[in-house]
């Protein structure tokens, strides 16, 4: 199976000639490479009753890996469980002109950071309006997902919003939306206001700074102001269970998997699967390899930049009293803290015994009989190629 770390290894060096990497960039690269592999240290798993044994060997936990977040996700997620409110739930995509790539390429935090700041603000104004919700000054309960790829992995920055239809009222009472229950917002109304925001945001950073982009000067501004800003709203979901799904498929993600990935070509072309409509359709996407490296390091965000931010009733801040509230209001039971970490623990023990049990015999359990330490500082981009098989066997 052809995987993401081969293809940086085996373009590493035509790439790297011409292309110089970010930090970040260069720390994505070496966790990936190394991801379990003897790099990074393991384990020598032997069966005492087959006596098969086998290297397990530690992983890269770089958010860009498609190996990694796994776990991450199923944390994630069973931790979501205990805040879905038992009310329709929609979602929303804010997208971002490509005019703008050029600007993130530069300052990639800073439209991330005002990116956020802008859809947020933009949710909160509409969620506060009695005309949407009924009531003034409601509290919105949403979570935003940052997303930067398109599904040939080109820069397209748009921002998830799954958002609770309805708000808390300052009477500690749910409140549904004035028009219908599963209706929050028009999305026209929505990407003005949005749009509004970002370039109020995008003129004072001109004043402060200065910017070379032709799509940011006065001209240029005046051009994006006209340009469509698209915000859509798919179909409402509905129940703990779909928005959970949802969010699964959003949250610990990278550009691209390995499972997508077909083919390296004889012409050094990475061939990958991408979406091809609506209905779940695929079509192929072929790239020279250094152009298909080049696309996907696009995606490689700054480090402590949060992908996944929560706003409203979901803020850390007041989660705790104003969820509670919404639930009471809800008629929703309160979930059991002792229930649900019984059940958590009850998931940790069962994954322990199937990844104890001996993968030949299927009856023996595995035990550590040998310990590999991991390198302290993994081989950089240029000599990732050359570094990894000498350690992939593991020690005799």
């Amino acid at each position: 199976m052809l995987t993401l770390a081969q293809l940086l290894r085996l373009g590493a060096e035509p790439y790297l000639r011409t292309h110089p990497l970010s930090t970040p960039q260069a720390r994505a690269w070496r966790g990936i490479c190394a991801c379990r592999t003897a790099l990074l240290g393991g384990q020598c798993l032997a069966c005492a009753q087959c006596g098969h044994r086998h290297w397990q060997y530690h992983s890269c936990r770089n958010r860009h890996c498609p190996q990694c977040g796994a776990r991450e996700r199923d944390a994630w997620l069973r931790g979501r469980l205990a805040e879905v409110l038992e009310v329709p739930y929609a979602h929303l995509v804010f997208t971002l002109p490509h005019e703008l790539n050029s600007l993130y390429r530069c300052q990639p935090r800073w439209v991330i950071e005002t990116l956020f700041a802008s859809v947020a603000a933009t949710l909160k104004d509409f969620a506060a309006n009695p005309r949407w919700m009924g009531i003034e000054d409601g509290q919105a309960a949403f979570s935003l997902v940052l997303h930067t790829w398109s599904q040939d992995l080109r820069q397209h920055l748009h921002l998830h919003a799954l958002m609770a239809c309805g708000v808390l009222g300052h009477d500690g009472q749910w409140h549904t939306p004035a028009r219908q229950p599963d209706f929050l917002f028009p999305v026209q109304a929505l990407s003005k206001v949005y749009r509004g925001k970002f370039m109020a945001a995008l003129r004072q950073l001109a004043r402060h700074s200065e910017l070379q982009d032709v799509n940011l000067t006065a001209s240029g501004r005046k051009a994006l102001v006209k340009h469509d800003w698209v915000v859509y709203a798919k179909t409402p979901l509905g129940g703990a269970a779909q928005v959970l799904e949802y969010l699964g498929r959003y949250t610990h993600r990278t550009a691209i998997g390995n499972e997508r990935l077909q083919a390296l070509t004889r012409e050094r072309e990475v061939v990958f699967t991408a979406r091809a409509d609506p209905e779940g359709g695929k079509r192929r996407v072929r790239l020279p390899i250094e152009e298909f490296i080049r696309r996907f390091l696009l995606h490689v965000l700054p480090g402590g930049v949060q992908r996944i931010r929560h706003y409203g009733v979901l803020a850390n801040g007041c989660k705790k009293t104003q969820l509670a509230q919404a639930r009471a209001s809800l008629a929703q039971p309160a979930v059991h803290k002792a229930t649900l970490e019984s059940a958590q623990a009850f998931m940790a023990r069962v994954a322990r015994i199937e990844l104890s049990r001996c993968p030949q015999c299927r009856h023996g359990h595995l035990q550590v009989v040998q310990t590999l330490p991991g390198l302290k500082h993994l081989p950089g981009p240029q000599g990732s190629r050359s570094a990894e098989p000498a350690r992939e066997r593991g020690p005799p």
